[in-house]
């Protein structure tokens, strides 16, 4: 495993106002935004109050770390898609649902369901989780992201799986190719630029800084059958990378961590290949 980029020195300024102000915010405002969800959840069965909810835990959490939000390609938003990004952050899910206007559903490890809060909001807000130790539970949890396109609600989905460690973007798993074929519903590429420096895996203080979310021209799959999910999960990889090295600013990951290396097939993908084979 590669070394992670080396971050620029922390001031002591800067290391007491995380520890003492942005840091405590960040946990009491998911508390407080979770418990609201929770009671929300009684009274509905769309999730649209949930989703206000956590839009505005997204935004109050950016403000509180310190990170002003720029949208670049609104343009290319669409109704009902398949909506994918790099995973640098665990404050890349702040972003998405900051910046997303609409409701959707996303498509993640069902780890994450056990997470306090974090996971109650998963289970009733009705997020999609997949099983990633399991071939037939990643298949399950595919066919009901299907479900979910058919019944009109958009998809957000991290193609990585998890966050990376070393700035250096992962494998992708060809879960979002595969849906996109199966539910003929765009894809559109996304990238996060600046969370991984606002807040790099494993460590415990926000270094706040602007951040984008960048939003690519939609791939239609419509010239793709299951057998070419490898390939439209290489380009959608591609695109990725693309939009993050067109507004990636100095100081942002350096071009050989998000290098355009050939990305093997993840195990459990390879199951979901075999069902339509």
């Amino acid at each position: 495993m590669s070394a992670p980029p080396a971050q620029p020195h922390l001031s002591l300024t800067a290391r007491l106002s995380s520890n003492l102000a942005r840091s405590p915010l960040f946990f009491f405002f998911t508390s407080f935004f979770g418990c609201m969800s929770l009671a929300a959840s009684c009274f509905e069965k769309d999730g649209r109050w949930q989703h206000t909810i956590a839009r505005q835990w997204a935004r109050t959490s950016l403000w509180a770390a310190g990170a002003p939000v720029t949208v670049i390609g609104r343009e290319n938003l669409l109704p009902l898609a398949i909506y994918t990004s790099n995973h640098t952050s665990f404050m890349d899910t702040p972003l998405v649902f900051s910046s997303l206007p609409f409701q959707f559903r996303i498509l993640a490890k069902q780890s994450l369901w056990k997470w306090p809060f974090i996971g109650w909001h998963l289970q009733r807000s009705g997020q999609i989780p997949v099983d990633e130790e399991s071939g037939s539970g990643s298949i399950a949890g595919l066919n009901r992201a299907i479900r979910a396109l058919k019944s009109g609600m958009p998809l957000f989905i991290f193609p990585e799986g998890g966050r990376t460690v070393d700035g250096k973007v992962q494998p992708f798993m060809k879960g979002p190719a595969y849906i996109s074929i199966r539910a003929r519903v765009p894809l559109v590429p996304m990238a996060l630029v600046g969370t991984y420096e606002l807040l790099p895996i494993h460590t415990r203080h926000f270094r706040p800084r602007p951040i984008k979310l960048v939003i690519g021209q939609p791939i239609d799959p419509s010239g793709y059958t299951i057998r070419q999910a490898d390939q439209l999960t290489a380009r959608l990889r591609a695109e990725i990378l693309q939009l993050y090295e067109s507004q990636a600013a100095p100081g942002d990951l350096a071009s050989k961590f998000i290098a355009l290396e050939e990305a093997p097939l993840n195990p459990v993908e390879a199951e979901v290949g075999k069902e339509d084979q």
